[in-house]
C-alpha cells in the first residue's frame, strides 16, 4: 500500500496540513485543514501557539476520517522564534512574535560586548535584530532561570506531540548560534544570551525519525497512527528542497511574505562583502547552503489588501497593476517602516512624499508601486548574488504563493534579463514531503526528488520581454543619492 505523508506548513499569516502520496509516479498532492495564524497582543506581540497545536489535531483527526489509519508527519514553521519550556515540560508562555519591538535596540547593545562583524564571521547568518541571539538577549531573565528547554516553534510542536525534543539543523541556523564551521552550537554566543548548552535540544538533520504521535494524550480526538519525521523545519528550507532546480546556474525565490533569494551552494560565503550586503548562509538539507538575502516580500501586498477590508484578491490586485503605468515610484522594500506599519497604504504613500515622487492613490497604482519595486530589488539583489558567488546565472526559480503574481513574474525577467521559472506554489508542503519520502526510501535521493517534482507540477516559463537597464539606473540612482526613508 502506497504511504501517506502530512506536511503541517504554518508561516507567518496561515497554516495547512497537506496530504502527499506517489500515485503513477507522481506527487499527489491534496490540502486536508487550513487555519489562520494570527498575532495578539499581551505586552509583546505573541503567537498562540496552544491554538496551533489544536488546529493540527483537528486536521489529523480529518485525516483519520478521510480512512488514513497510518501516516507520516513533517512540521515545517518560519524561524528565528521559541517556546520556553520548564522541567515539567509546560510551555512557561507563548512564544514573543519575530516582528515584536522589543529587540529594536538590541543589536547596538550586543554590539558592545562583541562585534557584530565577529558574529557574523562566527555563524554566517544575516545580522537581523529579530534573530534568536538578539531576542534571547533581552528575554525575561526570570523566565530563562525556570526554562528547561529552549525549543524553535516547529521542534516545540514536535515535542508537544511525541515528547521528543530536538533541535533541528535549518532552523537552528535561523537563530545566529550556530557556528559556521563546527555546525554546532556556539558557547560563546550561548553565554552572550545568558543560555546554556542543557537547555537546547540535540542536534539533528533534516531527515530524522522524531518519535510516534502520543494518541493516549489527546484522547478528546480520535487520530490517525502516526509517526513523526523531522524534516527541513524552516519553511524557507523546505521550499528549496522543493524547488526543481538542476545544475549550478539557476538561483531561487522563495516568495511568501518574505521573498528569500538565493543559491544552493556547498560551503558558506563570509566574506566582507556578503556580510556588508546582509547576506546569509543558512544550513540547508543534505550538506547544502542557502546562501540568500531576505527581502520584504508579499507582506506589502498582503498589508495593503487587508488596509483595504480584503475587498480585492491578489489575483485582483495584480490585474489592476497591469493597467497602470510602470515605474512611476522607487521605494526601499526593505526600509524598516515597511516591518509592521499600522497602515501600509499609508506608510507607502508617506514613503513616496517624503522624497518627492508621484504618490500612488489607488489599489492598482500601489500595487504596481510593490510589484515594480520588487521585481528592481530581485534584479539588483541577483547581480550581487552573481557577483559573490563566482559564476553566471541563466535561470530564477519562484516558487511559493507569489509565484502565482503573473505581473511580477514578468516584470522580474524583463529586469534580470533571466528566465523565471515559475511553481510550484506549494514548494515549502512539497519539500517537507519528499524529505519524508526519502527518510522511508521511498525515493534515493534530491536529484530523484527533484526530478518527481518538476514532472509532477506545472511549471510556467517567462522570458525577457523589453529591455529595462533605463530604468534599472535610474532605481540604481535612486538609491545611491540617499533617497531611503531610514
Amino acid at each position: 500500500m502506497t504511504a501517506t505523508y502530512i506536511a503541517i506548513d504554518i508561516g507567518a499569516s496561515s497554516g495547512r496540513l497537506m496530504m502527499g502520496c506517489l500515485e503513477d509516479e507522481k506527487i499527489k498532492l491534496e490540502e486536508v485543514h487550513r487555519f489562520k495564524n494570527t498575532l495578539y497582543f499581551e505586552q509583546e506581540y505573541h503567537w498562540d501557539i496552544h491554538r496551533l497545536s489544536q488546529e493540527i489535531l483537528i486536521g489529523l483527526e480529518k485525516v483519520k476520517k478521510m480512512g488514513i489509519l497510518n501516516c507520516f508527519v513533517g512540521i515545517d514553521t518560519w524561524g528565528v522564534d521559541y517556546c520556553l519550556v520548564d522541567d515539567q515540560g509546560q510551555l512557561i508562555q507563548n512564544p514573543i512574535c519575530y516582528r515584536d519591538e522589543r529587540t529594536k535596540e538590541a543589536m547596538d547593545v550586543v554590539a558592545k560586548q562583541m562585534s557584530l562583524q565577529a558574529i557574523y564571521q562566527k555563524t554566517g547568518i544575516q545580522l537581523q535584530p529579530f534573530n534568536t541571539l538578539f531576542q534571547l538577549f533581552v528575554e525575561d531573565q526570570k523566565l530563562l532561570a525556570k526554562t528547561d528547554k529552549i525549543l524553535l516553534i516547529p521542534d516545540y510542536l514536535g515535542f508537544f506531540f511525541t515528547g521528543e525534543a530536538v533541535l533541528e539543523r535549518t532552523n537552528a541556523s535561523t537563530t545566529q548560534l550556530i557556528n559556521q564551521k563546527t555546525q554546532e552550537l556556539d558557547p560563546e554566543l550561548l553565554a552572550l544570551t545568558g543560555t546554556n548548552l542543557n537547555q537546547w535540544g540535540r542536534l539533528v538533520d533534516a531527515g530524522t525519525i522524531l518519535g510516534e504521535l502520543t494518541t493516549e494524550k489527546f484522547s478528546a480526538f480520535d487520530l490517525p497512527k502516526a509517526t513523526f519525521i523531522t524534516v527541513a523545519s524552516h519553511d524557507t528550507a523546505s521550499a528549496v528542497i522543493g524547488t526543481p532546480g538542476k545544475g549550478q546556474d539557476w538561483a531561487y525565490i522563495s516568495s511568501g511574505t518574505w521573498s528569500l533569494v538565493g543559491t544552493e551552494e556547498c560551503q558558506p560565503i563570509a566574506t566582507n562583502e556578503s556580510q556588508q550586503q546582509n547576506y546569509t548562509n543558512e544550513l540547508g538539507g543534505y550538506q547544502t547552503i542557502r546562501f540568500l538575502k531576505n527581502i520584504m516580500g508579499m507582506w506589502l501586498i498582503q498589508e495593503v489588501a487587508r488596509n483595504y477590508d480584503d475587498q480585492f484578491s491578489f489575483a485582483q490586485l495584480g490585474e489592476m497593476a497591469k493597467t497602470e503605468i510602470g515605474f512611476q515610484t522607487f521605494i526601499d522594500v526593505n526600509a524598516s517602516e515597511f516591518l509592521k506599519p499600522n497602515n501600509m497604504v499609508e506608510a507607502l504613500q508617506d514613503y513616496c512624499q517624503r522624497t518627492n515622487q508621484k504618490v500612488p492613490a489607488t489599489p492598482g497604482q500601489l500595487a504596481r508601486c510593490i510589484y515594480d519595486n520588487l521585481a528592481l530589488y530581485y534584479g539588483k539583489e541577483i547581480q550581487q548574488l552573481q557577483r559573490q558567488i563566482g559564476r553566471d546565472l541563466t535561470t530564477i526559480q519562484i516558487v511559493g504563493g507569489g509565484s502565482n503574481a503573473e505581473l511580477l513574474n514578468q516584470l522580474t525577467a524583463d529586469v534580470t534579463g533571466l528566465t523565471i521559472k515559475a511553481g510550484p506554489t506549494e514548494a515549502t508542503a512539497i519539500g517537507n514531503i519528499v524529505v519524508q519520502m526519502m527518510t522511508t526510501k521511498a525515493l534515493i535521493n534530491l536529484v530523484e526528488a527533484r526530478d518527481l517534482i518538476a514532472n509532477s507540477f506545472e511549471i510556467s516559463t517567462y522570458l525577457p520581454e523589453l529591455n529595462r537597464a533605463e530604468i534599472v539606473s535610474n532605481y540604481q540612482d535612486f538609491l545611491q543619492e540617499g533617497n531611503l526613508v531610514k
